[in-house]
């Protein structure tokens, strides 16, 4: 059965990265209740760079829960300190954590129907650099682009509201494009 983990906000913020400060809207906090979903996304969260993040098609980010192993195990691979190692749900700067669902369960135009919503998968995400400065490690974005662990970005096909625990329905699209396969087409370039 798919489940809704948690859902998560974030406003953006300026933080330091590679000796420079930049705009991202990458950290993201759990909330609690029940969130308004509107077209252009949750309630009370923002992205930093809207050329490649936001918009109608990248309106929420959702990850698979199942993948935070690999993350938390690559962060101690890195050697990262200073940081909880504990990596809590939003840390891949996701709005919503899915449990049951995985990006090779996906199609682009695959709907996920929620009781009081529903959101249609439009396409993965592909990382960028301040990816890097929120796991902690320069190969993060590279580790996201060869493991194909990228998540996926949603339209708001019937807006309402979402709240953490929620069981969820993957209703079939045109299955023309598997988010994964996407993904794949794309990594040649996110590995330079």
């Amino acid at each position: 059965m798919a489940c809704l983990l948690s859902v998560q906000i974030g406003r953006s913020q300026r933080v330091q990265i590679n000796g420079r400060k930049v705009l991202t809207g990458g950290y993201k906090h759990a909330v609690s209740g029940q969130v308004p979903v509107q077209a252009l996304g949750l309630l009370g969260d923002e992205q930093a760079d809207m050329s490649v993040h936001g918009g109608l098609d990248k309106a929420v980010y959702a990850y698979p829960s199942e993948h935070y192993p690999m993350w938390q195990q690559a962060r101690e691979d890195a050697g990262v300190s200073g940081i909880d190692p504990h990596l809590p749900w939003g840390s891949m700067g996701e709005n919503l954590t899915l449990m049951g669902v995985l990006e090779s369960d996906l199609w682009v135009g695959d709907v996920l129907r929620f009781p009081n919503c529903a959101l249609r998968v439009t396409q993965p995400r592909e990382p960028c650099y301040k990816f890097n400065a929120t796991m902690g490690f320069l190969g993060a974005a590279r580790l996201m682009a060869s493991s194909g662990h990228c998540g996926i970005y949603l339209a708001v096909e019937e807006p309402g509201h979402l709240r953490a625990g929620v069981a969820f329905e993957l209703v079939a699209g045109p299955r023309c494009m598997r988010i994964d396969t996407r993904f794949k087409a794309r990594s040649p370039q996110l590995l330079k």
